[in-house]
């Protein structure tokens, strides 16, 4: 038997994408390049563990809206807010496998643009044109509605201003940027959000009655 992608060398690997086994080689150099690994690979698993632990810093012009500042304290007091965004996440991609990193960044950066204009008194809403970025910021955007109604009916005023909205969506798209691998398919990003923040309930991975114009 020869590896189902080079046609050479022995295989050694079960490929869960392919359904069949390949070579160590072209696991490496094809993995979320031409192989749409899923999240759940062991190989991809400990190849985003390896490339987390030796990760650079992005250059300084790959920063989300580098002109935006704002403390880490900030972050801390709206950390249950960054990790039930987290969840929305993940909750989304339980229902649709085919989710990439670069759909999660176009989603947020969508998201952070609305926010944004939202904070400086108008709306302008430009929900991404493909598909599955389209649907997760529809997603995205009813979980933040329902989220603030839910805070500003607890507290009797609204919570959660625009601007810090707009913010932490940025933290989100920075953290993404850094922990991305900028492959094609990667789902590193993905790998860390499953890592770091809580799994949806059942209940919340429920498929999206969202209709998107």
């Amino acid at each position: 038997m020869s590896c189902a992608i080079c046609g050479k060398r022995p295989p050694k690997r079960f490929c869960p994408a392919k359904g069949e086994k390949i070579c160590a080689i072209c696991c490496g150099e094809g993995r979320e390049v031409i192989i749409d690994c899923p999240i759940d690979c062991s190989y991809l698993t400990a190849a985003h563990r390896y490339e987390s632990e030796h990760r650079k810093q992005p250059p300084p012009g790959e920063v989300p809206y580098r002109d935006v500042q704002f403390p880490v304290q900030f972050v801390y007091e709206h950390w249950p807010v960054v990790s039930a965004l987290g969840s929305a996440i993940l909750g989304f991609q339980a229902q649709h496998k085919d989710l990439h990193d670069r759909d999660i960044f176009t989603a947020l950066e969508a998201l952070a643009e609305t926010y944004r204009t939202l904070a400086g008194g108008i709306l302008y809403e430009h929900p991404p044109d493909l598909s599955p970025a389209r649907e997760l910021y529809a997603s995205l955007a009813q979980f933040l509605a329902e989220f603030r109604k839910r805070e500003s009916e607890r507290a009797g005023f609204p919570t959660l201003k625009d601007a810090a909205v707009f913010q932490l969506i940025v933290f989100l798209l920075r953290m993404g940027k850094q922990e991305t691998n900028g492959r094609p398919l990667s789902r590193a990003y993905l790998d860390f959000l499953r890592g770091h923040f809580p799994a949806p309930s059942p209940a919340a991975q429920e498929p999206s009655r969202i209709i998107v114009p």
